[in-house]
């Protein structure tokens, strides 16, 4: 089983998916001149400000159900395991992916945006890059074409976050626990099972409410005790970046063997962890309630500076600043020992005991409990967020396709769907937390690579209405005006609930305002 799910891991995360995933992210920087830059400050602000409504959550709550899915295992036990396999060059190039990936991160979100829909169960917003590619070329000669892709994509997706991936999260945080008290394995799968079943049977109002309270509260609280042990070691700083950089680029005599892999695992993990390209954020994004959805797409850029600049930062400084890391050559575990920091045992694998021997050294007996605690909320609201993005895409193949097998039973089959995805996540969650680590790993980064391979190579295709969005928003800003949506002036088809799209609290039409300023 192993080596079968090594060998479709290796062909799936091939050179080609990392260059890839770069040369979007350089291509859609240069296209949309760098918004990621030119609007960090419109990023804040429409976090703050977003509004909701009984069918959509609000721009932060959109984003902290983002973050929940993007910060997790890979911003602590992902960041050590690159470091191990790719040296401290791997995090530059995590830093490279996500300055890069929050343009390809707009383009997919506000996509997302564009194209959402309305659940006809649950009045809620839906949409993701199911949703957009079947949309997007509904009346355009590949039509078929499209529609197949998105119900390929759908497909992926639900096996992906309803099976693949969830099994990573519920391994790591097995692995911390044990690390910190003496909890089998088998323990955590039970008590995983019972409060990821409360939760996620509640629909995506609880999700939200639970992300937005739990997600911005663990994030800010590791990164401030994990700049409190480099604090501590500050004086290490200088010559941890000059280590970062030198082996990113192969100038480090001792890693020089490994630029290849710095490049590789930093790119992976750098997805896996910031998520941008992947579909993950669009399915998010659509469930907020915004006025235009170019809105929407520059906060979930923003998620991707939070999730990687923030707190893999955090992570990685941590353990390189502590000594609690080791290089091995070669990509696994049986390799050579290249480098290493002198902190850790003999026995410590790569993953959270990395970062957990870093905080013990300034925290003596804390650490180990503490990034037990910490990848417990980060696991949990992970596997929810999970849980969202593979209803999503299942609501989105049974509500195209059941009524179509027996009419009228849409409701039925939804239900029934439903109630089997929330047992096969809940059955993937257990199965993690008592597998090995190389086989949830490998299984995670099956699910990554499937949706980002999908995903990138589509938003390629589409790119033209997000742009257009985003040429729009600008517009109306410099005019003065709250930017509102409208397709039809763009020549945007597809975008069937913003043709009847109306500002709420009764404003006049912005476009009237814009004939009067003009």
């Amino acid at each position: 089983m192993s080596d079968v799910l090594s060998a479709i891991n290796g062909v799936i995360w091939s050179d080609w998916l990392v260059y890839l995933c770069l040369a979007t992210g350089v291509y859609f920087s240069v296209r949309s001149r760098f918004l990621q830059v030119r609007h960090i400050k419109g990023m804040v602000h429409q976090i703050l400000r977003g509004e909701k409504s009984a069918s959509g959550v609000s721009s932060f709550q959109a984003l902290a159900m983002s973050l929940s899915g993007r910060v997790g295992t890979g911003n602590v036990a992902g960041v050590a395991t690159a470091v191990a396999f790719g040296g401290p060059g791997a995090l530059f190039w995590m830093w490279t992916v996500a300055f890069l990936g929050a343009s390809t991160s707009f383009i997919e979100c506000t996509l997302g945006q564009i194209y959402k829909t309305r659940d006809p169960l649950t009045g809620e917003y839906r949409g993701g890059p199911a949703y957009y590619f079947s949309r997007a070329f509904a009346h355009t000669r590949g039509a078929g074409f499209f529609k197949v892709y998105g119900y390929v994509f759908a497909a992926v997706t639900v096996l992906a976050a309803g099976v693949l991936m969830p099994g990573v999260q519920a391994n790591s945080m097995a692995t911390a626990i044990g690390g910190a008290w003496p909890v089998p394995p088998l323990v955590v799968a039970v008590g995983s099972v019972i409060l990821l079943a409360l939760v996620i049977v509640g629909g995506v109002k609880r999700i939200a409410s639970v992300a937005a309270f739990v997600v911005p509260f663990m994030a800010v609280a590791y990164i401030l005790l994990a700049m409190i042990v480099v604090f501590v070691n500050a004086a290490q700083l200088p010559e941890i970046l000059a280590m970062v950089f030198r082996s990113a680029f192969g100038m480090d005599s001792a890693l020089g063997a490994v630029i290849g892999l710095a490049v590789m695992w930093g790119v992976k993990r750098g997805v896996y962890s910031n998520e941008a390209g992947q579909g993950t954020g669009p399915h998010a994004a659509a469930a907020a309630e915004v006025s235009h959805p170019a809105k929407q797409g520059l906060v979930q850029a923003f998620a991707v500076y939070i999730d990687t600049l923030f707190v893999c930062t955090a992570t990685g400084f941590l353990i390189l600043s502590t000594g609690a890391y080791r290089v091995f050559s070669g990509g696994t575990e049986d390799g050579e020992v290249l480098v290493e920091g002198g902190l850790l045992s003999t026995t410590a694998t790569a993953g959270p005991e990395f970062v957990q021997t870093g905080f013990d050294s300034v925290f003596p007996g804390f650490g180990a409990a503490f990034i037990a605690i910490t990848l417990i909320f980060f696991c949990l609201t992970t596997v929810i967020a999970y849980y969202y993005m593979a209803e999503t895409n299942l609501r989105f193949l049974v509500g195209n396709s059941s009524h179509r097998i027996i009419p009228g039973i849409r409701a039925s089959v939804g239900r029934v769907t439903t109630v089997a995805l929330q047992v096969a996540i809940l059955i993937a969650v257990a199965y993690g937390s008592v597998n090995t680590a190389a086989d949830a790993w490998a299984m995670g980064d099956i699910g990554v690579g499937l949706m980002a391979w999908l995903n990138i190579i589509g938003i390629l295709i589409l790119q033209k209405p997000a742009l257009q969005a985003l040429k729009d928003f600008e517009r109306q800003q410099k005019l003065g005006l709250d930017p509102v949506f409208d397709p039809a002036p763009l020549g945007i088809v597809g975008a069937t609930f913003w043709e009847s799209y109306k500002p709420a609290g009764g404003e006049k039409d912005n476009r009237e305002k814009e004939s009067v300023r003009s």
